[in-house]
């Protein structure tokens, strides 16, 4: 745990710009967003998708393409929209409501071009508990 620590507090606070898109390409989007929030979350979505996770503000976030084959999926106590293509089944983003009312985008950054999630330090957070 020290290690991930230090790897964490080693890690720039940056906001940047990133694209990305699900399997069949037809869900695309830009993003801004920074990495050193990135989380792998535990609860039974997260973990059978092996989803790697970094939250902005909802307006961070620009759909290019795929509006139309988007689909909802929601569980538990429906805090998050979880959104996937409709023909490659991806999730590429799921957005939800903080609790002083701000809309968010969780993006799925296995989703974003060229992005190698396993150099990411991202924290564990406990989504199983919510």
């Amino acid at each position: 745990m020290a290690d991930e620590e230090h790897a964490m507090s080693q890690t720039k606070s940056e906001t940047k710009s990133y694209s990305g898109s699900c399997h069949c390409g037809a869900v695309s989007y830009d993003v801004a967003l920074d990495l050193a929030g990135a989380i792998k979350c535990n609860c039974s979505i997260c973990s059978r998708l092996g989803a790697v996770w970094a939250f902005a503000p909802r307006s961070a976030l620009t759909l290019k393409s795929g509006n139309r084959e988007l689909t909802d999926y929601q569980f538990g106590k429906k805090r998050l929209r979880h959104r996937r293509c409709t023909t490659c089944g991806i999730e590429t983003f799921a957005e939800g409501t903080m609790p002083d009312g701000t809309a968010t985008v969780g993006i799925n950054l296995r989703c974003i071009d060229g992005m190698d999630v396993d150099k990411l330090p991202a924290r564990p957070f406990d989504g199983r508990s919510l």
